[in-house]
């Protein structure tokens, strides 16, 4: 298999991340739409935003972006995943949990202590989600099951203080 590289995206990825998106999401651009909003908003974490390489072609993209956990008066910042999109032909070859890994890796190193996302229950706990509910974690802005509302603690503890409702950012509404 070719070797795949994951890196920062640069604005000269925009137009190929945008066929990603759309390909991988059956051929919608609302999660192209949903990253064009997100890169003009203050969440957006320029490091964030990923992409996955392969011979010269962009063939995965994950965004990682600011959100927070209101608690009555109190906000803890903490960073919410999404979209994560690999090109159809490249799925199942475990380019989307290389692109996970270093996003979440590059959330801990700039001190951010939860990863949220609404995703597949039988995909991201393998990349060490799990169900936010259990933890005191809310969401009231999306109705969802359970098992698909998921959290991923970086900085060990982070799970046991931080409780509440998860607020996205407007740009997701």
């Amino acid at each position: 298999m070719p070797t795949v590289t994951v890196r920062t995206e640069t604005q000269a990825d925009a137009k190929q991340v945008e066929k990603v998106l759309f390909q991988a999401f059956g051929n919608r651009e609302d999660e192209s739409e949903l990253v064009k909003r997100i890169r003009q908003s203050e969440g957006f974490i320029p490091e964030l935003s990923l992409v996955a390489e392969q011979n010269g072609e962009i063939v995965g993209h994950i965004l990682l972006s600011k959100a927070k956990v209101v608690n009555g008066d109190q906000q803890t910042g903490v960073i919410a995943l999404a979209p994560l999109a690999v090109d159809p032909k490249h799925q199942k070859q475990g380019i989307g949990g290389l692109l996970i890994q270093e996003g979440v890796d590059r959330c801990r190193k700039l001190g951010y202590e939860l990863v949220l996302l609404i995703g597949h229950p039988a995909y991201y706990p393998k990349f060490g989600f799990k169900p936010a509910r259990p933890y005191g974690l809310e969401l009231k802005q999306f109705d969802v099951p359970d098992d698909v509302f998921m959290v991923c603690e970086l900085q060990e503890g982070a799970l046991g203080r931080i409780k509440g409702e998860l607020v996205y950012p407007e740009v997701f509404l």
